[in-house]
């Protein structure tokens, strides 16, 4: 087995940008691929995403973009100069067409939100969400994302199957969050699975952030992930 799977993406979700390089030097080359989210944009984000590219990581801005097309726009184009790898906007077509737009000719890859995986349909009734299943809900979003030119979209593995068998979704990426070992907590992640059953629901990627740098040893947690990953079924074995 390679020291490294790229179909994981450890999430820095740590206070600054010296608290996630050292967890990626700690790391080394068990993780070549790492989420850079809004909790660390000004805690020097933009600069550790630059530093980690430079060391030949992969690097997945979580920036879950939103606002009137033309800031959206305005916002991609500038984040795509960083040569990121992905970027995520909130599921709206308006939201995704705009940054599709700002991402222009660069490598960059839009990935939309379909529904948190904190949240539940509790929580969509408090948001004024339209009535509906959750899963339906996701599959819906993810639709409407991917003919609006998105690339792929964040969906929690419990919808991954779902959405992968939507016919829109030939070619696109599926990356989910909420991924925990089966012993591990669920921390505030409501719609959890284990790496290898969010892989064989047709996930693309799994991102995984707590269980790797909340654990006493990093590196061993990422390579228990690794090797959980190994025991999915090969339904998608695409690395893109």
């Amino acid at each position: 087995m390679s020291k490294s799977d790229p179909r994981l993406i450890v999430a820095l979700d740590l206070p600054d940008a010296l608290a996630g390089l050292e967890l990626a030097d700690r790391l080394g080359d068990s993780v070549s691929f790492y989420k850079i989210g809004l909790g660390m944009l000004t805690g020097g984000g933009l600069a550790l995403a630059i530093e980690l590219k430079e060391k030949g990581k992969r690097v997945f801005l979580d920036m879950k973009l939103f606002d009137i097309p033309a800031t959206v726009e305005k916002a991609t184009r500038g984040l795509a100069q960083y040569d990121l790898d992905f970027l995520t906007v909130h599921g709206d077509p308006h939201v995704v067409r705009a940054a599709v737009m700002g991402r222009g000719d660069s490598a960059t890859k839009i990935l939309a939100v379909t529904i948190l995986t904190a949240l539940e349909r509790s929580d969509l009734d408090e948001c004024l969400i339209k009535p509906g299943a959750l899963h339906e809900l996701v599959v819906e979003r993810a639709r409407g994302a991917f003919l609006a030119g998105a690339d792929g979209v964040i969906a929690s593995p419990q919808e991954a199957a779902l959405v992968r068998a939507l016919p829109e979704a030939k070619g696109k990426l599926i990356v989910t969050p909420g991924v925990r070992m089966a012993d591990g907590a669920a921390d505030d992640q409501k719609r959890t699975a284990t790496p290898a059953q969010a892989l064989s629901a047709g996930a693309d990627y799994i991102v995984v952030g707590r269980p790797v740098w909340q654990a006493p040893a990093p590196k061993l947690a990422a390579r228990r992930i690794i090797e959980n990953m190994a025991q999915a079924q090969e339904v998608n074995t695409r690395f893109h």
